[in-house]
């Protein structure tokens, strides 16, 4: 017997929480409005971060260009492997142009063409400026090609919202009151404020508060992409987006993707809720890291045999020592995937070294710590963009095509 992922009354609940945001055309056109650059920098300007995209623009016009180590090192692609950067850590607006500046200071590294963000969708990150802003300096003045968001169901939130999701799908919420008109979902296995490694914990319907955290969000300030860490917001996520073209996915490693057997399942899932067009809101998927590089590269074969299309394998090269092993390097297990003929996303959560907040625990400060902080995770993720680039220039010498952001390309 085969059982559907979701029931009726699951689908329902999920139709209704889109229509009440005025139908998937309109949540995917709000979208596409909040993602031009022009009408971004009027709303960063009036809410205060202006200056800070003016800064960024001057900080990218000398970042390095790929064309110029191509022809320094008289490079050539002679392999079929693709490799795609990434580096995880751009906690906000604050953050994230601190690190253009030590970049820029540099002038010799080639930036990621995929970021990762792990701040929680509070109503003042949201709401302030300070993600729209993110957002510009990722999506517009660096182009990068991805920019994920981090979606936690246990934040605070204002309780009429509760309570509106509650009276449009008709389901319930175990949620306590924490004053001040906000409420908080109930998690029973806390391992963070935001709940179990970050998000993991989704009792009951909160699939349901994870979907409307990430249309809210994606119709304030354009947010298309968002990190994806529980099997019930996956197939939740999958139904939802299929009339939502701009909208997509990225499935944690938190998730345990292990082995085979796990990938199958996602692939299962994935399947089940494919767009009329054939393709999947799930744009990637983190193989855990406890995988070897032969079960990254069956799981490779097997997404080929699948005939599913636009979805990416990632590894992490390097991780900070709260999300696994210290000293793990899983540098020679991509360079076999890539010889293998497989595509890989190279993503680092650390450069390799100890350093001050390369850890979780900058993923969970306030926003008023980040941005007191900004300096510090700053100089995190410029060693991490450091560490990215010196791994994808070898990977680049051993005949592979490696893909940056668009400012690292000449116009």
């Amino acid at each position: 017997m085969h059982f559907k992922f979701l029931s009726k009354n699951d689908t329902n609940a999920i139709d209704a929480l889109i229509d009440s945001y005025g139908g998937s055309k309109s949540i995917n056109d709000g979208i596409n409005e909040k993602r031009v650059y022009e009408t971004r920098k009027k709303i960063a300007k009036e809410k205060g971060f202006g200056d800070m995209l003016e800064k960024a623009e001057g900080f990218v016009k000398d970042f390095p260009k790929v064309e110029d180590f191509i022809a320094q090192e008289n490079l050539k692609v002679t392999k079929k492997g693709v490799c795609t950067t990434q580096v995880s850590g751009f906690q906000g607006a604050y953050v994230t142009l601190d690190c253009l500046r030590r970049i820029a200071e540099n002038k010799d590294v080639l930036f990621a063409t995929e970021m990762i963000s792990v701040v929680a969708l509070t109503e003042q990150y949201v709401y302030s400026g300070d993600l729209l802003t993110t957002l510009a300096m990722a999506e517009n003045i660096l182009r990068a090609s991805k920019f994920c968001s981090t979606n936690l169901i246990g934040i605070p939130m204002p309780e009429k919202r509760f309570a509106q999701i509650e009276k449009v799908t008709g389901d319930s919420f175990d949620r306590r009151d924490l004053g001040d008109g906000l409420s908080q979902l109930i998690l029973k296995n806390m391992g963070t404020p935001f709940g179990n490694l970050g998000g993991v914990e989704v009792g009951d319907n909160n699939h349901l508060v994870y979907l409307d955290g990430v249309i809210r969000a994606g119709l304030e300030t354009g947010s298309n992409f968002f990190l994806n860490p529980s099997w019930s917001t996956i197939v939740a996520a999958c139904y939802y987006a299929r009339e939502i073209p701009t909208m997509s996915f990225k499935i944690s490693m938190l998730l345990s993707t292990q082995n085979t057997i796990q990938f199958r399942m996602l692939l299962n899932i994935i399947k089940e809720y494919l767009r009329d067009d054939g393709t999947t809101p799930i744009y990637e998927v983190n193989i855990g890291n406890a995988a070897s590089a032969a079960t990254f590269i069956a799981c490779s074969n097997e997404l080929k045999e699948s005939g599913l299309k636009g979805i990416s394998l990632t590894a992490h090269l390097r991780i900070n020592p709260d999300l696994g092993m210290a000293d793990f390097d899983w540098t020679e297990n991509a360079f076999k995937v890539l010889d293998a003929g497989c595509n890989i996303t190279i993503k680092y959560e650390s450069d390799g070294t100890s350093r001050p907040y390369d850890t979780m625990e900058a993923y969970f400060l306030s926003d008023d710590e980040r941005k007191e902080k900004a300096e510090l995770i700053g100089d995190v993720i410029y060693h991490k963009s450091i560490r990215c680039d010196q791994d994808a220039r070898e990977i680049m010498r051993r005949g592979h095509l490696a893909k940056f952001a668009g400012i690292a390309y000449k116009d």
